[in-house]
């Protein structure tokens, strides 16, 4: 059982245990609150942060002190209520809102619950104890955490509301898109879903780079307009550097410094960079920060924008299955984490649960 705890019922749970140490394993179900249901899990995404947690054991700073159940892009079906519930009924299908902020600290009170002090994010290492995920069979979490879905929709769709969110508030952070000329660095899959973002809220050109030409392929598919390889083609980049820059917006999803120092470059004078991609340390070039007055913003995870991006997805407005490499039961974690770690296989590999 993790940390100590015991219970009558269990379920099996993908724990992270430490760097490389992955275990299908018997993990505790509570007992259900007033407020609270019951979940049978579907689906589930492995992101990013999942694969640190696998790979290094830890994301930066924050490191693995105990076995945990990984996971934070789920949907599921909806197998008993709470006494107090009464917007979802049993079979429900629902996409889960990962982030449950505590509504009483400061931030929560000024209407930035995102910035929550006793924020619990499930799949998470950041507190002690670590909060468990959703990478299980079946899973209790509060009622007003789930966004109901039609009752005949895909539940591996849904699965993409949690990055899909990301991207839409990094979209909310830039400002208005309509009309403007927009670089998108990196094209994982924050990268691909900020490209549709983009679009959904009126980009009129889309550019994307990376060093992968498969990447630059899913990009140019579902709807950037230029794409360039940045290792083999770096000198494409100088015609957007002409006249101090070309693009209105640029979304940095790479994390990595190459592609923050060319961000500069080509993002004209009061353009905005939005950082979106987790790296390390690095230099920033400040003199051409100031002298095209940059504005540089950060984005991170989502507030509002979840429930918009499941409207996104129910409505067909953006299709994020074409980055859905393979659905991979849950059973088979080890096989699933290992080739969403391989760039040149996989953009979005799913736990099935089910």
């Amino acid at each position: 059982m993790l940390n100590g705890q015991t219970s009558q019922r269990s379920t099996l749970g993908v724990v992270c245990h430490a760097a490389r140490v992955l275990k299908v394993e018997p993990v505790p179900v509570p007992e259900i609150g007033e407020t609270q249901v019951e979940l049978a899990i579907a689906a589930g995404g492995i992101c990013g942060s999942d694969l640190h947690y696998y790979l290094d054991g830890r994301i930066g700073a924050i490191e693995v002190r105990q076995p945990f159940v990984l996971g934070h892009e789920f949907s599921a079906t909806v197998t008993a209520i709470g006494r107090a519930v009464t917007a979802l009924q049993v079979g429900d299908r629902v996409a889960v809102n990962p982030a449950r902020a505590c509504g009483t600290c400061s931030y929560c009170q000024a209407g930035l619950q995102i910035h929550c002090l006793n924020m619990l994010f499930y799949g998470s290492a950041m507190r002690f104890p670590h909060v468990s995920g959703g990478f299980r069979q079946m899973l209790v979490a509060e009622a007003a955490q789930c966004e109901k879905l039609p009752a005949d929709f895909d539940l591996a769709r849904a699965a993409f509301a949690e990055p899909l969110a990301v991207c839409l508030h990094a979209v909310e952070r830039a400002g208005p898109l309509s009309g403007r000329r927009i670089l998108v660095t990196g094209c994982g899959p924050i990268g691909a879903l900020t490209i549709m973002a983009a679009r959904y809220a009126g980009a009129s050109e889309i550019t994307v780079t990376d060093v992968s030409d498969s990447a630059i392929a899913m990009g140019l598919k579902i709807g950037a307009d230029i794409g360039v390889n940045v290792s083999r083609e770096p000198e494409k980049m100088t015609a957007f550097s002409a006249n101090k820059g070309s693009f209105d917006v640029v979304f940095e999803c790479s994390g990595h410094q190459s592609a923050i120092r060319s961000a500069m470059d080509v993002i004209r004078p009061r353009g905005i960079l939005v950082l979106v991609g987790l790296g390390g340390e690095t230099q920033l070039m400040i003199n051409t920060a100031v002298a095209k007055e940059i504005d540089m913003r950060g984005t991170f995870r989502f507030g509002t924008e979840f429930r918009t991006a499941v409207q996104a997805l129910v409505s067909g407005r953006i299709n994020p299955m074409p980055l859905l490499t393979e659905i991979i039961p849950f059973r088979e974690a080890q096989r699933a984490f290992d080739l969403a770690a391989d760039r040149s296989r996989a953009m979005k590999v799913q736990l099935a649960f089910a």
